[in-house]
């Protein structure tokens, strides 16, 4: 399978008649993603301003790479050493080269294998990206093998956004509480936030800031000249949770489903130009990453293996592995043309065979999806 040189990295293609997708051989990338839509095609993921500059060997392969959606493993900064391990940020997954193992074109159905020989922790990840026609949607798949202990995963969605201020609408399932992120960007290394540290909230509309002022999360891109950080728990009795952007100007959606046992807490960061060291230099701006993980904010893997705010208060920010038990990760991306008037979407109800998008003004599109693909059983 030919290798194909992308903004600056060597990936794989895959497509089918409705997305085409290319996933870099270093860190395992996925972007860009193109949806086809009867209105035209649709790029809805983020790269970054440096994507074809070259960077200096002190720059981790994950900031060279980054773009679209990535597999984390440990999910997080991984400053601290855990145990004996000392980990990259997001994990070797987001940061290492990558094996093709084989492609399929099959009966309508697409899809890539590749895998990664971890060394930091020795085992194996298995990477599957499957694609069907008819449909637009990205059904991501990563099985951990041959390790134990506790770990944090993730996907690290990154959507862009047009520079209209509040010009997509994010919203999401039913979630127990939202937090801020207790320490995220500093003034003196050149990060600024407005969020309040640690602040707790129950709608995405009304989050505390260090001015004492109530701002709304729902809509981005906001607050250029910061970087910020909460955290959503999700509700683990729900048979699937979903986050979703509408852009009503460009008549689309943009929506993710995950297992909330599985994945259990949804990051939001929003970045929009409070980044001024390299090699961010404040130009990083209307991107949103809407971040599916089970780990403590994004910390790494030591801070959410030890005792936190969280697991103190009974959530998991870990995932227990197993040497003779693989573990498999499922998580679905997938875009739909809206109607005009179809804003935030207020529901998602899962058919066989679609997803059924409802918005909060009453209008309604269905989605072709295998609803079956979180369960394991498609």
């Amino acid at each position: 399978m030919r290798l194909h040189k992308v903004f600056g990295q060597k990936s794989w293609r895959l497509a089918s008649d409705r997305v085409e997708a290319f996933v870099t051989r270093l860190g395992g990338h996925l972007g860009p993603v193109t949806f086809s839509l009867p209105s035209g095609r649709i790029q809805p993921f983020a790269l970054p301003p440096w994507a074809e500059e070259r960077l200096g060997p002190e720059v981790p392969a994950i900031l060279k790479v980054l773009r679209g959606d990535f597999f984390c493993c440990p999910f997080g900064g991984n400053v601290r050493p855990w145990r004996t391990e000392r980990h990259p940020p997001h994990g070797e997954t987001a940061n290492r080269i990558w094996k093709l193992e084989r492609e399929r074109h099959e009966n309508g159905l697409h899809s890539l294998h590749l895998s990664l020989r971890t060394h930091i922790r020795p085992g194996t990840v298995e990477k599957q990206i499957l694609l069907r026609d008819g449909q637009r949607a990205v059904y991501c798949q990563h099985t951990l093998r041959g390790m134990s202990g506790p770990m944090t995963v993730g996907h690290h969605a990154l959507l862009r956004f047009p520079g209209k201020p509040g010009s997509g609408l994010l919203s999401t399932s039913k979630f127990m509480f939202g937090k801020v992120c207790d320490h995220f960007e500093s003034p003196e290394r050149g990060g600024y936030s407005l969020f309040k540290p640690g602040a707790e909230f129950k709608t995405l509309d009304r989050v505390p800031t260090i001015t004492h002022e109530l701002v709304d999360l729902s809509r981005h891109p906001a607050r250029r000249g910061y970087e910020e950080l909460v955290l959503l728990v999700s509700d683990p009795t729900l048979p699937f949770a979903w986050t979703a952007v509408t852009f009503p100007e460009r008549r689309y959606v943009w929506f993710a489903l995950k297992d909330p046992a599985v994945l259990r807490f949804t990051l939001l960061w929003q970045s929009n130009g409070g980044r001024h060291y390299p090699p961010w230099n404040g130009r990083h701006i209307g991107v949103m990453g809407l971040e599916e993980v089970t780990s403590y904010f994004h910390y790494g893997l030591a801070e959410s293996a030890g005792k936190n705010p969280l697991n103190q208060r009974g959530m998991t920010t870990c995932i227990r592995l197993s040497k003779t038990n693989p573990t498999t990760i499922r998580y679905i991306m997938a875009l739909q043309p809206v109607p005009r008037g179809f804003n935030a979407v207020g529901e998602i109800l899962l058919r066989p065979g679609r997803a059924v998008l409802r918005s909060c003004s009453g209008k309604e599109v269905i989605a072709p999806i295998d609803t079956d693909f979180l369960r394991g059983q498609s």
